[in-house]
């Protein structure tokens, strides 16, 4: 293994969206897992709804070198990669001043939350249209907008777990938001009620969403055929 590759502040978090095929290896997928998590990364497994993907998983860990490496173990296994999404942890600058425990949780997660195994992703940005540019608004306009749109998503305290990851310069959107939620139509509630709040509603741009159950491994491949 190449020298680590770190950031430095936060971990890194990779989304990927796999496929099945002929050949694919449910003990050798079942084995990348547990090897990723003995070598200090978080693997989040997830039977996907729809035809986006068979099964996502979500991997957060500070070095590079080893996100890639469990990224390799699955198409080593036989699963092809369809899709995926590059982002980091990271602590707002609309956050600054945070209790050092809130701080934590958001650069240093622990993942999957208990009970919670309806999840979502999807990447998003922030607009450059004429006049909804977003990143021509004085900082204290863009603090105060965040503010409102932070105070609606408290509302859905311990129905939701909303972690948002920078990806600013390494993949296609600025954030990818990764929601956590007790049932399925609190994934919809929470997304349809935050969307009219301004900050989203004038200057938000949204990518694909594929959602699915959190599962342990052997759950989530038997979900896709690959039979213990």
């Amino acid at each position: 293994m190449p020298e680590a590759l770190e950031a430095s502040v936060g971990v890194g978090v990779i989304h990927l969206f796999c496929t099945v095929g002929e050949g694919t290896d449910r003990a050798a997928i079942e084995a990348a897992v547990k090897a990723a998590e003995a070598d200090d990364l978080q693997v989040v497994p997830v039977a996907v709804l729809g035809h986006k993907a068979d099964v996502a998983f979500m991997v957060l860990g500070k070095d590079w070198w080893k996100l890639k490496a469990f990224q390799t173990a699955l198409s080593v296994a036989g699963l092809t990669v369809i899709d995926s999404y590059v982002s980091m942890t990271e602590l707002s600058e609309y956050a600054k001043g945070l209790p050092e425990q809130m701080a934590s949780a958001r650069l240093y997660p622990q993942l999957p939350p208990e009970g919670m195994s309806a999840w979502c992703f999807y990447p998003m940005s922030k607009k450059r249209e004429g006049d909804a540019n977003w990143f021509t608004l004085p900082f204290d306009e863009r603090k105060d907008l965040m503010m409102e749109h932070g105070a609606s998503g408290r509302k859905f305290a311990g129905r939701i777990v909303q972690l948002i990851t920078g990806s600013a310069g390494v993949d296609d959107y600025e954030w990818g938001v990764t929601l956590f939620a007790q049932k399925p139509d609190d994934l919809k509630e929470v997304v349809y009620t935050m969307r009219f709040d301004e900050a989203s509603a004038v200057y938000a741009e949204f990518g694909r969403f594929v959602v699915g159950m959190v599962a342990e491994p052997g759950d989530a491949l038997a979900s896709i055929g690959l039979a213990g």
